[in-house]
């Protein structure tokens, strides 16, 4: 009987050590160069002169496709956020790695309407 219970004992001691592993695992967000990547400045906020940061967070699948997109904070202006989620999302990410492979991960974008 002692020997069942030291065989217990290292199965649950492997079953811990395996648990914070996991948990430890490394993710790298996807990414993209913004230099490559550009919205259009919607003409009606040309026109209005309309400025400001949109804050988006996308799912980017491991062959660099986004798969979703959501905004996270407005930048005040509905054609700059709607402008600027569909021009991102049409753009080749980098994709991010979970362990090292290419895998599906969330990332944050800020892009910034500016007016010269």
């Amino acid at each position: 009987m002692s020997t069942n219970k030291r065989c217990l004992r290292v199965v649950a001691a492997l079953v811990l050590t395996g648990v914070s592993f996991a948990v430890v695992a490394a993710e790298v967000p996807a990414s993209f160069d913004s230099k490559n990547c550009k919205a259009e400045y919607p003409k009606a906020s040309l026109m209005n002169e309309e400025q400001g940061t949109v804050s988006m967070s996308f799912l980017v699948n491991a062959d660099g496709s986004v798969a979703d997109s959501k905004l996270d904070k407005t930048s005040g202006f509905k054609n700059l956020d709607k402008a600027a989620i569909k021009s991102i999302s049409a753009c080749k990410f980098k994709p991010g790695t979970k362990d090292g492979a290419p895998a599906q991960t969330w990332t944050k974008v800020d892009y910034a309407w500016k007016l010269d």
